[in-house]
């Protein structure tokens, strides 16, 4: 990967949606990438060019930033965190119902992922 931009597009291309979680004063403290999918949930956090991890968990997992389960993980710096998200291959089998939920705002600046019951 020549920088994290182009990792980040990769993301996007593959269908992560991005929230930036903000303090109380406004200010960025991390990028937070989530893409659901066959029955997982994927989630990247870029807390500095040195500072971020990566997970799978499964997508009925209902706190995705706490998660109880987690099916893969890794941390590191944000290239390399990134390039192992990309290097993730897709479950085998599609489950017979898809996970769903959204973003949704908290508090100025913050949100939080809310899982679909329905």
């Amino acid at each position: 990967m020549k920088d994290i931009t182009d990792g980040l597009q990769a993301l996007i291309a593959r269908d992560f949606h991005f929230a930036h979680p903000r303090d109380s004063n406004g200010t960025l403290i991390a990028v937070v990438g989530i893409r659901v999918h066959h029955g997982v949930i994927d989630i990247v956090q870029l807390y500095g060019e040195d500072d971020a991890d990566a997970a799978r968990i499964p997508g009925d997992e209902p706190d995705v930033l706490f998660p109880k389960t987690v099916l893969w993980r890794t941390t590191g710096q944000a290239g390399d965190v990134i390039e192992a998200a990309l290097a993730l291959e897709n479950p085998a089998a599609e489950p017979p119902a898809q996970t769903k939920g959204c973003w949704v705002p908290t508090n100025t600046g913050r949100s939080a992922w809310l899982a679909a019951s329905a």
